[in-house]
C-alpha cells in the first residue's frame, strides 16, 4: 500500500459523522424501530397497490355466502353481505393511512407555524397566541370534532381538515419552546443583523432546527389521528358507507363479534400492527435524534 492510499484511509477512519448520519446509525440499531418502519411501509405499498392486488372486487357480494369464516377463497373470511374481509381491509388501510397522514400534515402546517412566530416574535403576541393554545386546550375536542361533522357533513375533506385542525396545539407547544431555547443563538443574531425578513429567518433558520422534535412527535400523532378516526367511525360519524376504515370495519365488527368473531378480529389486529409500529419508530426516532446521544 502505497503512503498516498495509507493517508487517505486514515483521513477516512478519522473524518467524522454528520448528526444526521449519526442518527440515521441509531436508527438502524434499533430492531425495533426498524421493524415498525418495515411495518409501515409494507401497509403504505399495500395501501397504494390494493385495486390492483385485492383479491375480489371492492363492491363484489355473495348474499348466498353470507358471513362465513376464514377459508381457502377467502382468507380472512366474509361479512354479512358475503364481501371479502380481505379486500375491505386492504382498502380501508387507504382511508385510515390517509386520515392518518394528511391529518397530521395538517397539524403539523399549523402548529409549527404558530409555534415558530409565537416564540420568534415573542411580547404581547406570543403571549395572546399562546393563550389562544390554553383556551382551545379546554375544549372537549371529541365534541368538537363531532360537531364540526355533524354541521358540515361527514365528507372524508371535511374529516381531514376537522381532526387536524385540533390535533395541532402540543406541536405548537413543542416548537415554541425550541424556538425559545434557539432564537438567540449565534446563527438567529447573524440573520437579524443582515436585515432578513422575520419569516425569512423562522422559515429558512429556526423551523428546520426544530425538525427533530417535529419529525418524533409526528410520528406520535399519526396514530392518534387514526385512533381518531376509528373512534368517529365507531360511533357512525366518520367515513360513512359504502367506504370503510379500519375504525369502520371494526365498528361493524363489534356488533356481530359473538356469531361472526372474525369480523372484529382482523381489522382490529392489523390495526393494533400499524398503531405498535407508528409508536416503535416515534421511540426509535426520538432516540436517534436526542442530541446528548451523539454523545455516547
Amino acid at each position: 500500500m502505497s503512503v498516498n492510499t495509507l493517508t487517505a484511509t486514515q483521513l477516512d477512519s478519522e473524518k467524522g459523522r454528520s448528526l444526521t448520519q449519526d442518527a440515521i446509525a441509531r436508527l438502524k440499531k434499533n430492531k425495533m424501530a426498524m421493524l415498525g418502519l418495515f411495518v409501515l411501509l409494507f401497509m403504505v405499498v399495500i395501501a397504494t397497490l390494493t385495486p390492483w392486488i385485492a383479491p375480489y372486487s371492492y363492491e363484489e357480494q355473495n348474499l348466498d355466502l353470507g358471513a362465513s369464516p376464514p377459508s381457502a377463497a377467502h382468507w380472512l373470511g366474509t361479512d354479512t353481505l358475503g364481501r371479502d374481509q380481505l379486500t375491505r381491509i386492504m382498502y380501508g388501510s387507504r382511508i385510515s393511512l390517509m386520515v392518518g397522514f394528511i391529518a397530521t400534515a395538517v397539524a403539523l402546517t399549523i402548529g409549527v407555524l404558530w409555534g415558530a412566530i409565537a416564540g420568534f416574535v415573542g411580547g404581547r403576541v406570543d403571549a395572546v397566541m399562546m393563550r389562544i393554545v390554553d383556551a382551545l386546550y379546554a375544549l372537549p375536542f371529541t365534541i368538537f370534532i363531532i360537531l364540526l361533522t355533524v354541521i358540515f357533513g361527514s365528507s372524508m375533506l371535511l374529516l381531514f381538515l376537522a381532526i387536524g385542525a385540533v390535533e395541532w396545539l402540543t406541536m405548537a407547544r413543542i416548537v415554541r419552546g425550541q424556538v425559545l431555547t434557539i432564537k438567540r443563538q449565534e446563527f438567529v443574531e447573524a440573520a437579524i443583523s443582515m436585515g432578513l425578513s422575520p419569516w425569512r429567518i423562522i422559515t429558512r433558520h429556526l423551523i428546520p432546527n426544530v425538525l427533530g422534535p417535529v419529525i418524533v412527535y409526528t410520528t406520535l400523532t399519526i396514530p392518534s389521528v387514526i385512533l381518531l378516526e376509528s373512534f368517529l367511525s365507531f360511533l357512525g360519524l366518520g367515513i360513512q358507507p359504502p367506504a370503510s376504515s379500519w375504525g369502520s370495519l371494526i365498528s361493524g365488527g363489534v356488533e356481530t363479534m359473538e356469531e361472526y368473531p372474525w369480523l372484529l378480529l382482523f381489522p382490529g389486529l392489523v390495526l393494533t400492527i400499524t398503531l405498535f409500529s407508528l409508536n416503535f419508530l416515534g421511540d426509535g426516532l426520538r432516540d436517534a435524534l436526542d442530541p446528548r446521544a451523539s454523545k455516547d
